[in-house]
């Protein structure tokens, strides 16, 4: 526990730090707002950039890994459509980060340290891997499915232009790809480029966990407590169940990736749901209280699955 503990603990101050600055409002109003858009179009794709750039793309493609981490992807983003349209029901956006919320891992700014804690230096690989998964597939999966709602009634052709539009306009996506295709092509990042990437990246994780705080000052988690409860159990137990069947028990991988591959995928709820969510405003209150949800009990539920693993 110490190990999850050390990590996390981090993630509350700096929450707890937004929602006392809310509280006495310090920022003034629509801060929340602001910060957001800072991390969304500032922070975010140069950090998405530099760190698909740096990996070679023939060590992203680990053909077993994929399969373990993107099957639990699947099967638990597929529970969570299928619950969620007759439990659950709303707009296609609002199901879209339903569904985001149950299976977006903290890859980044838990996962990592987790993993080279666990692991040593071999814990990177699978992390950044995992990493790329969520802000390019997953991210990219989000933002089609609530352009497409916005768009609903304008006929079908013009869904798909809305659709493409805004996955091919979005920052996060654009940073990715060009980011993959430096690391394809490779093309060597200028060290000065590469510099300035780390800096303002750096500053993606603390700034949306500073948003999540300040948006918390002035709502409630105990609204819609049902589906956060739903989701949160998706996230930490569902999602890695799946994943470590698949790891384990139908392919055969060496047990440090399958290892890897199931702690990624019971990693609580990561940041960058909140900060989709609040650019289109859809989802918000709800995908705030399942990253806090997951992140508190991910204490414990991390705690026995490495005890189950043999880790630590």
């Amino acid at each position: 526990m110490g190990a999850v503990v050390t990590v996390i603990l981090p993630v509350f101050g700096i929450m707890l730090a937004g929602i006392l600055a809310g509280r006495f409002r310090l920022l003034g109003e629509g801060s929340s707002e602001m910060l957001n858009r800072f991390v969304y179009y500032v922070t975010l794709p140069p950090l998405f950039f530099i760190s698909l750039a740096r990996v070679p793309v023939d060590e992203i493609f680990n053909g077993p890994f994929l399969a373990a981490f993107g099957g639990g992807l699947l099967g638990t983003f597929g529970i969570a459509l299928l619950i969620g349209v007759f439990v659950f029901p709303g707009r296609l956006a609002a199901l879209g980060l339903h569904g985001l919320c149950a299976i977006f891992s903290n890859t980044g700014y838990l996962g990592i340290p987790l993993l080279i804690i666990l692991f040593g230096e071999f814990g990177k690989l699978p992390a950044v891997i995992s990493t790329v998964i969520m802000g390019t597939v997953v991210i990219g999966v989000g933002v089609a499915l609530i352009e497409a709602d916005l768009s609903q009634g304008r006929g079908a052709a013009k869904i798909l232009a809305s659709v493409g539009k805004g996955v091919g306009t979005s920052p996060l996506i654009l940073s990715a790809a060009v980011g993959l295709l430096a690391s394809a092509l490779g093309v060597p990042v200028p060290v000065a480029l590469a510099t300035f990437c780390d800096i303002i990246g750096a500053a993606a994780s603390p700034c949306a966990l500073f948003a999540i705080g300040l948006f918390l000052s002035g709502q409630t988690i105990a609204t819609g407590y049902t589906e956060t409860g739903w989701l949160v159990v998706l996230k930490l137990l569902v999602q890695p169940a799946i994943t470590g069947w698949l790891a384990f028990g139908v392919m055969s991988m060496d047990p440090e990736w399958a290892a890897a591959a199931v702690v990624q995928a019971a990693l609580p709820t990561g940041t960058l749901v909140f900060v989709l969510a609040q650019q289109y405003g859809i989802f918000v209150q709800r995908a705030t209280a399942t990253i806090m949800v997951s992140t508190v009990l991910s204490v414990f539920t991390l705690t026995a699955l490495f005890a189950l693993l043999g880790l630590g």
